[in-house]
């Protein structure tokens, strides 16, 4: 071939690239860029004032300096999935990771620094306390206290084959932990001792818990389950659920326990019930993350799919709830 039938073939091969256009990847990029993703699995909410953390699933904690109008993310080092989470009096967040590690970060959520968790091996609750102290519950029947943010752990080991999935103080001396079988344990020292105290009926299984007393206190679990004690966890009587939904995770807001939970559920206890609030394009998707930020009298709910939003609380009206 001479050197015509060169320059034919290459001006062909030139003409050819340039009637191939370059894919147009804006839109991709500019989804990469969202703080929220597609792919975000919210497990975890907290609130202290304005400031608000959302754990993901992904390793990454999502946070917000304006109650949740706004995002910005925060990847986390390493494998990480953060499965709860807590605010301390002095606005410190902790949070617990499947990957048996405590995050914290200071009140401005500039950051988030990780130490090890040696136990429980699978940490199932967190909880930060009045006094600033540090409560991790979860399996082998193992609730472990820090009182130096993370430096040294004091272990209380109940002795028995179950999973605790939740714990909480109330006071500087009282306490409750809920876990499988039923089990309710219960400290009157500060948490230097735990016993057993009366129990949850037919084995219950507790999702969450939350206790505004040394006495009064709700438990949910299976189906839609609500339980109420006025004892101190002795004795327990069933509450009515009108949502159905079996409810994730239990919160005080605006002085009124609420709950979120599968498809799509926000509920808020009225009376003796347990009622629905409506809300704006609400998706039947499992909720497994709610907080109060009591400032915008909004709900933060989050789920699966990136599904991270604020929702009226129904103050407005209280004809909202489903009947």
């Amino acid at each position: 071939m001479n050197h015509h039938g060169f320059r034919a073939l290459a001006v062909c091969a030139a003409l050819a690239t340039g009637c191939t256009q370059a894919p147009d990847l804006s839109a991709a990029r500019a989804e990469a860029q969202k703080p929220v993703q597609r792919y975000d699995a919210i497990q975890a909410l907290a609130a202290h004032g304005e400031k608000v953390a959302a754990g993901t699933r992904s390793g990454a904690v999502l946070v917000s300096a304006d109650g949740g109008r706004s995002w910005h993310r925060q990847p986390l080092a390493g494998p990480s999935s953060i499965t709860g989470m807590d605010v301390c009096p002095d606005g410190r967040f902790i949070a617990i990771d499947f990957y048996r590690k405590v995050w914290t970060a200071d009140a401005q959520l500039s950051g988030w620094t990780a130490q090890p968790l040696e136990a429980p091996h699978t940490a199932l609750a967190v909880h930060c306390d009045r006094q600033g102290r540090w409560w991790v519950a979860g399996t082998g029947a193992l609730i472990v206290r820090s009182d130096d943010q993370g430096k040294s752990w004091v272990k209380t080991d109940l002795q028995e084959d179950l999973q605790i999935t939740t714990v909480q103080m109330v006071d500087e001396l009282n306490g409750f932990a809920t876990g499988e079988f039923g089990t309710v344990v219960v400290t009157t020292d500060g948490g230097q001792s735990w016993a057993k105290r009366g129990a949850l009926p037919e084995e219950f299984y507790p999702y969450a818990a939350l206790f505004v007393s040394a006495s009064e206190g709700w438990v949910t679990g299976l189906a839609g389950q609500v339980l109420k004690t006025i004892d101190g966890g002795v004795s327990w009587t069933p509450q009515v659920n009108r949502s159905g939904a079996p409810l994730y995770r239990v919160f005080m807001h605006a002085g009124t326990p609420h709950a979120v939970g599968a498809g799509g559920a926000v509920v808020r206890l009225q009376g003796d019930e347990w009622v629905s609030i409506a809300y704006a394009d609400a998706r039947p998707v499992p909720l497994s993350a709610g907080a109060s930020v009591l400032a915008h009298n909004t709900l933060l709910i989050g789920g699966p799919g990136g599904l991270l939003r604020a929702v009226g609380d129904g103050s407005s009206s209280r004809h909202g709830a489903a009947k």
